[in-house]
């Protein structure tokens, strides 16, 4: 493996499982609204997406000023919950802290991060898990368009100077996987988050544990599809 490269990670159902804290806040900002809190599998099903989008495809019909309401209130209702469970509330799934070590490892391996959440909620969650320092370009729903629009790809690719032929994105999701085709980069979709195996068919390949993904990572870097 010659040359930078660069492995870009989706956060929710790809690095941690967060889907506590998510649930929980979606609760309080449906609550606050006097809404009916969607249930498990609707709100789990837009976890990637903006939030404004996000609310959009829960709530039928929602008004600009509604919208805004409950992401708000969903983002205060999710930093509380991060602040009093730190890392416990969102923990890594199992394998990724041993990943994350081995492709920091590797001096030509550059690490970023393709996330729906905001800049605050990315930052208090690496924060809780002591990796903030592990990734050269976060990119935040705060400074782009919504999945599976490719410009956070775009912003990864320029910061570290790559082209798309020498990145990865992973991701658990199909707007990951969509997004990562939109922006020429291969994506591997991973089992163990959000949506279903069959929802990823946009990933060049899908991994069912961390070992299989280290493997795979190498495998497209290195070119040997």
């Amino acid at each position: 493996m010659t040359g930078l490269k660069l492995v870009i990670f989706d956060v929710d159902g790809t690095l941690v499982d967060s889907q506590g804290d998510i649930l929980g806040a979606m609760g309080v900002a449906f609550r606050a609204e006097g809404l009916e809190t969607p249930d498990r599998e609707a709100v789990l099903g837009i976890v990637g997406l903006s939030l404004p989008q996000a609310m959009e495809r829960l709530v039928t019909g929602i008004g600009a000023v509604q919208r805004t309401r409950l992401v708000e209130a969903y983002k205060g209702a999710y930093a509380s919950l991060v602040a009093a469970g730190g890392a416990a509330a969102s923990p890594l799934y199992p394998g990724i802290p041993e990943l994350l070590m081995q492709l920091a490892g590797k001096d030509e391996v550059m690490l970023g991060v393709a996330t729906g959440k905001s800049r605050r909620g990315l930052t208090r969650l690496l924060d809780a898990h002591g990796l903030q320092r592990r990734f050269v370009t976060t990119q935040v729903a705060d400074d782009h368009p919504s999945k599976p629009h490719p410009a956070m790809l775009f912003a990864c690719l320029d910061e570290v100077g790559v082209e798309a032929e020498q990145a990865v994105m992973i991701g658990d999701t199909s707007y990951d996987m969509d997004m990562a085709e939109a922006a020429g980069i291969r994506g591997i979709g991973v089992t163990w988050g959000y949506h279903p195996a069959e929802a990823l068919a946009a990933a060049t390949r899908v991994v069912d544990d961390t070992k299989t993904l280290e493997t795979a990572i190498f495998d497209l870097l290195e070119d040997r599809t």
